[in-house]
């Protein structure tokens, strides 16, 4: 077991989030933890996220793969150069302050980001527009509300997966390539997670649910993907008004 300075078990110690302290800990005790143990032991089925937590309190996870009791490959998490910790207390969701959460409600309503729709306030998560790994809090020591952005727990989780699976994070780390990404900047963006994709998310909710369920009747008649099927609907529309 590597041996850790005071200071940067502090750190470790500083951490109460639950979903971070719990891979922490078991890291502390057993110098590493696999996937298969975040979700047997911890009930924890997306272990990218959790590791996130981790280095958003400052504290440097790295991945590597080991052999699962089936005899698979999976991955596993243990700590990075400690070298690489940083103590500022400015790092990670800590400095998700209330304000911040009340200046984007405030200035964009109580609604998610991607998903544009209307959802309640405790329902909301706060999230870096540009991925904490790629560029921290931001540019400046304090940060800036207009860094972050309001979503819905499954936006969250689709942004999460979209961000991990981009070269961008895996590869080349550079924030001006976020900063054009429908992921940070739905409005304005063009490409998605660098691919030349368009997207429009599209929720059906409340009464709207009856108009979804012909939909998709209407699809299934057809042997179409409900996908296929409106983008010819707005096709024939489109041609139509033209």
């Amino acid at each position: 077991m590597p041996e850790y300075s005071e200071e940067f078990l502090e750190l470790c110690r500083s951490v109460t989030a639950k979903r971070p302290r719990t891979l922490i800990e078991h890291i502390l005790l057993h110098g590493q933890v696999t996937t298969e143990e975040l979700k047997d032991i911890y009930g924890y089925n997306h272990p990218p996220r959790a590791a996130r937590d981790v280095r958003e309190q400052g504290i440097p996870i790295e991945m590597f793969r080991v052999t699962a009791s089936d005899g698979r490959k999976i991955a596993a998490y243990r700590f990075g150069d400690p070298e690489e910790a940083r103590f500022d207390k400015l790092s990670g969701r800590t400095t998700l302050s209330k304000s911040i959460r009340d200046f984007l409600i405030g200035k964009y309503g109580s609604r998610c980001f991607i998903y544009l729709e209307a959802v309640d306030e405790n329902q909301l998560q706060i999230d870096h527009r540009i991925p904490f790994e790629i560029r921290g809090n931001g540019i400046s020591d304090a940060p800036d509300p207009e860094d972050f952005m309001l979503l819905s727990g499954s936006a969250n989780r689709a942004k999460s997966w979209a961000c991990e699976h981009c070269r961008n994070w895996i590869e080349i780390r550079e924030p001006d390539i976020c900063m054009a990404c429908y992921w940070a900047y739905p409005e304005a963006y063009s490409h998605v997670a660098m691919r030349q994709l368009r997207r429009v998310d599209l929720l059906w909710q409340g009464d709207e649910v009856e108009q979804y369920e012909m939909l998709k009747e209407r699809a299934m008649a057809q042997g179409k993907a409900l996908s296929a099927l409106i983008k010819k609907i707005i096709d024939r529309e489109l041609k139509r008004k033209t």
